[in-house]
């Protein structure tokens, strides 16, 4: 059990859900408390101790579910039968019964198995939906309602087909992991968690997703940069209070008085990479450009390819952020060519927008520096970030593509400090991190 234990948090932190050594030893502990034969006491237990956010749930229960997995069923009592008749009278009742699993393993074992590549057979789910089709029984079952509103009805349904899905997956992952090892398994069964998810690869459902996380992400930087602005500047030389001072010590000013500062909310401008090559990330730093509004006295937005145009407009108060995506797109001036320009576009901003920074401005800047090859002009980025108060750079891309092909991304670092931002949760620690 001990084996299996530290096996089990090993495989939780590989999949990138954050479990502490102390937490590891409470969940530990936790087991002498328990009756191990009640296998879902011994999940709740688990994940009691060992997670922190909703969004870890699902992929917790995938590796509890490789790492401790239920006892096999036996086959139910007519699975010679049509199992599609078998599966209608599941999908009827409480897909919480042995005889619901048993069920979903014995279909796994009769349609499961497919021949995975030359001399090879391996385990899937998508034979067993197919040979099952379970959502065309719903017009069925819906006839056979019994008085229950076709609404409730039909919920009740599709939560039962998702059970059975769910279940037909478990048991396919659990015949992989006795032929391939759970280790293995583990590495590509779990999706990273939300927050950990590559943004050049997240998808429009994860970019909904998302937009959860990007409020309190918006209020925390917002903080961070104010808090800088208070740390960074001493207030003006208080004379009077200096002098009145230096009444005890014979005129002489052993010490200064300051006026204390004015309450400071940060200005921000924020310049970001709209080409195809960071479309995911564009689209995220938008949403995220879209919080700060609430939080920043004033923030203006840019948007490029191989040109620039202010898109402050289309993320006014009381728009929709999607729709305002949609609307940049078709209608901003930020691409003539379609080939990124860093050098064209930071000249093209000092021309046009240089005014928009300001000693009490924190400019962002958001793009992968991959500029095809064509000059970085640095000298105008440099000019640009001496006018502003703080100035920092966020780059999608690992750290080790860094000035890999048309990248320039150290001749920027040079200039402007820039952070790997691939995720949540790296952005997250950029923003722990400015203080």
């Amino acid at each position: 059990m001990i084996d299996r234990h530290i096996g089990f948090v090993h495989a939780l932190r590989e999949s990138g859900l954050p479990v502490s050594l102390a937490e590891g030893l409470d969940a530990a502990d936790a087991l002498r408390h328990l009756d191990l034969s009640v296998r879902e006491n011994l999940r709740e237990a688990y994940a009691a101790t060992l997670v922190k956010r909703p969004q870890h749930r699902e992929g917790f229960d995938v590796l509890f579910d490789l790492w401790f997995p239920a006892t096999t069923q036996g086959p139910p009592k007519h699975h010679d039968g049509d199992p599609r008749e078998e599966l209608a009278e599941l999908l009827r009742g409480d897909p919480n019964t042995p005889e619901f699993r048993a069920f979903a393993q014995a279909m796994v074992e009769r349609f499961g198995q497919v021949q995975a590549g030359p001399g090879r057979q391996s385990w899937f789910s998508y034979p067993v939906m197919r040979a099952l089709s379970p959502q065309t029984l719903i017009a069925r079952l819906l006839g056979e309602r019994g008085g229950l509103p076709e609404k409730i009805a039909r919920q009740r349904i599709a939560t039962n087909i998702a059970a059975f899905e769910a279940e037909v997956a478990t048991d396919v992952r659990r015949r992989i992991a006795e032929e391939q090892g759970r280790e293995r398994i583990t590495r590509s069964a779990v999706k990273p968690p939300i927050d950990r998810r590559d943004f050049l690869r997240v998808t429009k459902a994860e970019l909904a997703e998302l937009r959860r996380e990007v409020h309190p992400l918006a209020r925390r930087l917002a903080t961070r940069l104010s808090m800088k602005h208070r740390k960074g500047d001493r207030g003006r030389l208080d004379f009077r209070r200096t002098v009145r001072a230096s009444l005890q010590s014979g005129g002489v000013p052993l010490t200064t008085h300051l006026r204390p500062k004015r309450p400071h909310k940060p200005e921000l401008v924020v310049i970001t990479d709209a080409s195809d090559s960071v479309a995911s990330f564009a689209q995220f730093t938008l949403l995220l450009t879209f919080a700060l509004r609430e939080q920043f006295t004033k923030v203006r937005a840019f948007a490029f390819v191989d040109t620039v145009d202010e898109i402050t407009g289309y993320f006014a108060p009381g728009a929709d952020v999607l729709d305002a995506i949609t609307r940049m797109t078709g209608e901003a001036d930020i691409t003539r060519f379609g080939r990124t320009d860093y050098g064209q576009v930071l000249t093209r901003f000092e021309e046009r927008y240089a005014s928009a920074l300001t000693p009490k401005t924190s400019l962002l800047i958001l793009g992968d520096a991959r500029s095809n090859y064509q000059p970085p002009n640095t000298e105008t980025l440099k000019r640009l970030t001496e006018k502003t108060r703080h100035a920092y750079w966020l780059n999608p891309e690992p750290r080790n593509q860094w000035d890999t092909g048309d990248s320039v991304a150290s001749g920027y670092a040079a200039v402007i400090p820039m952070h790997e931002c691939r995720n949540v949760h790296q952005l997250a620690t950029f923003i722990e991190e400015i203080a």
